[in-house]
């Protein structure tokens, strides 16, 4: 079995290990998915090169200016609370908690001490989620004000919501703090635009952003021309994705997972797929984008990884696409990822860097991700001449296949 297979095979029996307290999870496998596979392919087809970032990303139109900087990995996402007032079925996590917002892990206690960050990361693009950011409508507004006090006036922000408890007041007090856009959820209002109506034309750009229910298909196409009447420029939809939170609910709609690095909704790539190509077909004036799990998981991470990567890496090393620092001599290669952590240890554990920003210190951990040592001359030039030219099909060498995996940002290739 080939490396690439290996790590198909590694994939599938991790996730079954994590869900085996789950039953009747119909997994993607070959006897039950070559239709769907072929499905997939005559989609895509139809798209055509309308797919950005390495085919992670097919769309129709355009896509919204913080969807590109999230694919460049010049975003940050800054979770407002935890507390939310719908109950949708797919959501990925448990919504009954309020916290201090953070981002990656890293807790930020004061606006300020947010804004200093972003400064310091040099994000151009900035989000608020939850949670439903709007039950701490208060708490928006510090954290969006000091950004546009202290950061770049340029960032671009945005805003997710479902919408339930918005009204005018508090969208015409967002534009006026400098929200750019604003990300309605309406399949938690069961697919009502009423509440979005309520920002059209205070919030410049109104999106809808919701998961591709397999179910709702039918009334997603019915609704877009509502959409554009309403001021919705864009439709963002997401891949289902199981959880353990969501397991109960996901499995029983018989829906098939595909057992990627987190299991995934088969069905909903394929609904995705199916409202892009109606689209195109009817050419409707709006932008569509399908941001799958892969794009997610490869995209967003490798993006964080970059930013983190520059602030400990010496001039002789390089930065790889995947956003991992490679160091490689005459017979090793190694290749590290950096972690940032609160500043709570002193002296300093011996390997991490301490940055300080304005308001607040943090440690930065590098740890190693891979390192293969005593390689032959034969195997050293055959990775050097890898990574002088991305290769166009996945290695079958298990030490070309894990480099690979941490040098690039893998295409858009799976086997359901």
């Amino acid at each position: 079995m080939d490396a690439y297979n290996e790590y198909l095979n590694s994939l599938f029996n991790r996730n079954r290990d994590i869900y085996g307290g789950f039953e009747n999870i119909r997994w993607a496998k070959p006897y039950n998915t070559t239709e769907a596979r072929k499905r997939r392919d005559e989609l895509l087809t139809n798209i055509g090169n309308n797919s950005l970032f390495k085919q992670t990303k097919p769309y129709y139109g355009f896509i919204s200016e913080g969807c590109n900087l999230c694919g460049m990995g010049q975003w940050s996402c800054i979770f407002i609370t935890g507390t939310c007032n719908a109950s949708c079925f797919y959501c990925p996590a448990r919504q009954d908690y309020d916290e201090i917002p953070s981002s990656q892990k890293l807790i930020f206690e004061s606006p300020e001490i947010y804004a200093d960050y972003v400064n310091y990361m040099g994000f151009k693009g900035v989000s608020f989620s939850g949670g439903e950011p709007l039950l701490q409508f208060d708490r928006v507004l510090s954290y969006l004000d000091s950004l546009r006090k202290k950061s770049d006036p340029h960032i671009y922000t945005w805003l997710y919501t479902n919408g339930v408890i918005g009204n005018q007041h508090m969208y015409t007090r967002l534009a006026k703090t400098g929200l750019n856009e604003i990300r309605f959820n309406i399949g938690a209002t069961n697919y009502s635009i009423d509440k979005l109506r309520k920002a059209s034309g205070l919030i410049p750009v109104i999106t809808v952003e919701i998961p591709a229910i397999p179910e709702e298909k039918d009334l997603i196409i019915k609704l877009l021309p509502w959409l554009i009447k309403a001021g919705v420029s864009n439709l963002n939809l997401h891949q289902l994705r199981l959880t353990s939170h969501n397991a109960p609910n996901i499995i029983k709609r018989g829906y098939t997972l595909i057992p990627a690095e987190k299991p995934v909704v088969m069905e909903s790539e394929l609904t995705a797929l199916e409202i892009i190509n109606d689209t195109l077909r009817k050419k409707l004036d709006i932008g569509i984008n399908y941001c799958s799990f892969l794009f997610k998981y490869r995209f967003q991470k490798a993006g964080f990884r970059k930013k983190t990567a520059m602030a400990i890496k010496i001039p002789e090393e390089m930065i790889t696409e995947n956003g991992f620092i490679r160091e490689a001599g005459d017979d090793f290669i190694k290749y590290s990822g950096v972690l940032i952590t609160e500043n709570t240890q002193s002296p300093f554990p011996a390997g991490s860097h301490v940055i300080k920003m304005e308001s607040k210190c943090y440690m930065v951990h590098r740890l190693t991700a891979l390192h293969y040592n005593n390689l032959s001359k034969e195997k050293m030039k055959e990775i050097n001449d890898q990574i002088t030219s991305e290769p166009s099909v996945i290695p079958c060498d298990i030490i070309l296949f894990d480099a690979w995996q941490h040098e690039y940002i893998e295409r858009g290739l799976r086997e359901y």
